[in-house]
């Protein structure tokens, strides 16, 4: 079942983004964070009064460290989203784990052997071989922004590493992290002025917020009750499934060197999970 539940997790992420791609057609990627953030913070509040969990924090201060990071990386992963076909888009977003790896080693001073270096090179090889060849010129921008997300996501997550370790429970650092995005794309959206949506583009804006909180209930299920390694591997099931909708939704045909590409990533950021799981 633990399997069953990642795959879910990321079917649900797969289809948040093809609400993300609807919606940027109509709204501004800070539109898009405003409502994902909100949606999930509304989940998170009723999640938490159904658990009795409290949602203030001592901790207060790395939440929104974390929060932060997290809201910036998800609004240039949207932003990339809404200019790359939907599967490059995610595999960019997908290079965190690569990027954590540099953080620990640089900031943390973890050692990096061999073994990890060889898939940090292997996996910025797919980068380049992703990008090269199947981009437009008005597409760079998208990959930059897309290949950001990934970079800044690795900050988050290793906050979200060190919240664990103080004992925050997941409610709670998904509340906060849900609020700043909220702040921060409304903030964001007030000097063009937000406007309301019509009643299918409310349902597609909900669709980001509620896809994307179930995604993350999904994710956080299959972690607790499963092996943590077969549900990281599992995870990136969601390249796959983005890979389908892009294809069957806006005839994103990808060449045979993406697909390669792709796979070199994923492979890459699978490598630095498991060397990452050994060290711990």
């Amino acid at each position: 079942m633990p399997a069953f539940w990642m795959l879910v997790s990321c079917l649900l992420f797969a289809v948040m983004g093809v609400c993300v791609k609807i919606a940027s057609e109509t709204f501004s990627t800070a539109e898009v964070v405003l409502y994902r953030g909100a949606v999930s913070m509304l989940m998170m509040v009723s999640l938490a009064r159904a658990r009795s969990i409290s949602l203030r924090t001592p901790h207060w201060r790395m939440h929104v460290s974390r929060s932060l990071s997290g809201s910036i990386a998800l609004s240039c992963y949207f932003f990339a989203i809404g200019i790359l076909p939907l599967a490059t888009a995610v595999t960019l977003n997908y290079t965190s784990p690569i990027f954590v790896a540099l953080l620990l080693a640089l900031v943390f001073r973890e050692q990096l052997r061999w073994p990890a270096l060889l898939s940090i090179v292997i996996g910025f090889g797919g980068v380049m071989l992703l990008l090269r060849p199947t981009l437009a010129a008005d597409q760079w921008l998208g990959a930059v922004v897309g290949l950001s997300s990934g970079a800044i996501a690795s900050v988050a997550y290793v906050s979200v590493r060190e919240l664990g370790r103080l004992g925050e429970p997941e409610v709670r650092t998904v509340f906060w992290f849900a609020l700043v995005t909220t702040l921060f794309g409304l903030a964001w959206s007030l000097p063009s002025g937000p406007h309301m949506p019509t009643v299918h583009e409310f349902f597609v804006l909900l669709g980001v917020g509620v896809f994307g909180g179930l995604a993350q209930l999904a994710m956080t299920r299959s972690y607790r009750y499963g092996h943590t390694l077969v549900s990281a591997n599992l995870s990136y099931a969601t390249v796959v499934f983005a890979s389908l909708f892009g294809a069957v939704l806006w005839n994103e045909i990808m060449p045979w060197s993406s697909w390669l590409a792709i796979a070199l990533i994923v492979s890459s950021a699978i490598m630095i999970s498991l060397r990452t799981r050994r060290s711990a």
